[in-house]
């Protein structure tokens, strides 16, 4: 049985994952949100899950939300429910969700530079209908996924399991089909993600799948080569 009770995961002192089971049609994806603590206390949230009021408290407890962040143009349905709990957060988004999502405040637009100490990241640029952040927590060296990959081991969806296999996606940290699709510049996704590559990458930590801890920087170039070849 999949877990409903929100409950944080500490992966590092500073980074904890909260993972929830989420579909999108009838694929079993599950979805998790990463808290990382900045240096003063405030807290990082990046792709905000369901705003329960479980959510919020396990939140609370590890400190005050200053950062909201959608990572890509999909990532989103959550945040606006997170801005109207945490009204003194700043939302931080790509720019094309303005357009997008005319509702939603956006405070800061990603690309900009960075947002928070210690967080860096890179504009996957020539995929411009997903237009996603990687970010990298220098601290831990963790570098955050959103859609670029998955890596999914386990799933109660017969149907999520065999698309992923027949991506070559199945138990192993992997782009899909359909990530490749929305490719239109691949020079320009290959430039982006080499400037991935330069980071000192020690885990990998996607938004559906299991955490990559053992031979990340590896596990991130192969997963990339499929991206791109």
């Amino acid at each position: 049985m999949l877990r409903t009770t929100p409950m944080f995961h500490a992966v590092t002192g500073e980074v904890h994952t909260l993972s929830l089971p989420f579909r999108m049609g009838a694929f079993d994806l599950g979805g998790r949100m990463t808290v990382i603590r900045l240096p003063e206390g405030g807290l990082w949230v990046h792709s905000p899950v369901a705003c329960s009021p479980e959510a919020r408290a396990a939140v609370d407890e590890l400190g005050p939300v200053r950062f909201l962040v959608a990572p890509n143009l999909m990532h989103h349905l959550r945040v606006g429910d997170w801005a109207a709990a945490y009204p003194e957060a700043k939302v931080v988004a790509p720019a094309g969700l303005r357009r997008k999502r005319p509702d939603l405040r956006v405070d800061v637009e990603l690309g900009s530079g960075p947002v928070a100490e210690g967080i860096e990241q890179v504009e996957v640029r020539g995929m411009p209908m997903l237009d996603e952040f990687v970010f990298f927590h220098r601290p831990s060296g963790t570098v955050l996924l959103t859609d670029m990959a998955f890596n999914i081991h386990r799933t109660g969806s017969w149907l999520t399991k065999m698309y992923l296999k027949l991506n070559g996606a199945w138990q192993r940290l992997s782009p899909t089909f359909i990530t490749k699709m929305v490719i239109k510049d691949r020079a320009a996704v290959r430039a982006s993600l080499d400037q991935v590559l330069a980071w000192d990458v020690k885990r990998v930590l996607v938004c559906h799948g299991d955490a990559v801890e053992q031979g990340a920087h590896e596990a991130l170039r192969e997963a990339f080569q499929r991206l791109t070849k």
